[in-house]
């Protein structure tokens, strides 16, 4: 266990956690909304200090990150918790309990690790990595010393202080934004205002940013909302990157996956305003694609995880028109 940062003392030695907007409010011997934070006769305690459920060299792509390194592969670890209560969670296994099954590791450890299978970064995904603040903190503050660069696969869903910290030593994120419907957010147990505010200061902070919207039939599909949803992305910057995802069963969910027909609909009207829309969990799609928004020019080609640059020139700039496009190469 490892004392936790952000945490209020209220009376009789209850503590009120200040990591994210759940704010939950914990009696000593309870743990908060996310499992992992435990009040222990009135100290807060990080439960899931080091950790480990999930480790694996996977590509940049599945992240999913296309404007960062791509083609490239990258160490991926994960832990256990998450602060938000999502019925189709597809890592519910580690995300709603702690696995019997753990290994635990220092910071430098898993910086060895990163070195040792020639990584140029580190990844925290599988669960929610905010809920692990302590331990990727410490991680990020000595990886970046050492050249490893920092990747967060996160809901965005963390307190503003916190989240200026961490920023600091963070590389690239793609946050999951849920959808543009706010009582869908409510449903799943989160305000979608405060996942916003975790993009702009993600972006204000000059970390790379990518979006992913996982979009399920009768709840998050409508064309007003990715209209909504696009159009705001827009007023922070066109280029912000946009992986719309087929939702497939899961956990509490078993509706059938979402029809294609919904999510090329929905890629186009999101085009209509963001100069790179991408199709996720739909294999072949040539909608994972990159192109020029000037010339349409292919510029990385993807088959699924294979990855191929075509016509970006080593600068980032499109070979056919001169065009710069916003990829980490």
């Amino acid at each position: 266990m490892k004392p936790a940062i952000y945490f209020n003392e209220l009376e009789d030695d209850v503590l009120q956690c200040t990591l994210c907007p759940n704010r939950c409010i914990i009696k000593p011997g309870h743990v908060g909304i996310c499992k992992a934070r435990k009040n222990i006769k009135g100290m807060m305690y990080s439960l899931n200090y080091g950790e480990l459920t999930s480790i694996a060299m996977d590509p940049i792509e599945k992240k999913p990150l296309y404007h960062y390194y791509p083609g490239s592969e990258i160490l991926s670890v994960g832990s256990w918790g998450c602060n938000l209560q999502c019925d189709f969670c597809q890592n519910w296994e580690i995300s709603k309990q702690r696995p019997k099954i753990i290994n635990r590791v220092v910071p430098d450890q898993l910086i060895e690790i990163a070195k040792n299978r020639n990584s140029f970064g580190l990844a925290f995904t599988y669960n929610e990595p905010s809920v692990s603040f302590e331990f990727i903190l410490d991680t990020a503050r000595n990886a970046i010393r050492e050249g490893i660069e920092i990747v967060l696969v996160t809901n965005g869903y963390i307190d503003e202080e916190p989240l200026n910290l961490l920023v600091q030593s963070v590389n690239a994120v793609n946050i999951d934004l849920k959808g543009w419907n706010s009582a869908f957010y409510r449903k799943i147990g989160g305000e979608k205002k405060h996942v916003l505010k975790t993009i702009e200061k993600a972006l204000q902070a000059n970390v790379h940013v990518e979006l992913t919207t996982l979009i399920i039939p009768g709840e998050n599909d409508s064309a007003e909302d990715m209209v909504e949803e696009a159009r705001w992305i827009s007023s922070l910057s066109p280029d912000v990157p946009l992986h719309i995802t087929r939702y497939y069963p899961a956990y509490k969910y078993d509706i059938p996956p979402t029809p294609i027909e919904t999510l090329s609909k929905l890629w186009e009207l999101a085009r209509e305003r963001l100069n790179y829309v991408y199709l996720g969990n739909i294999p072949d799609a040539t909608e994972s694609n990159t192109y020029c928004p000037s010339c349409g020019a292919l510029l990385i080609e993807r088959n699924g995880y294979s990855t191929e640059i075509k016509n970006l020139d080593e600068e980032g700039r499109c070979s056919k028109c001169g065009k710069e496009i916003p990829v980490i190469l």
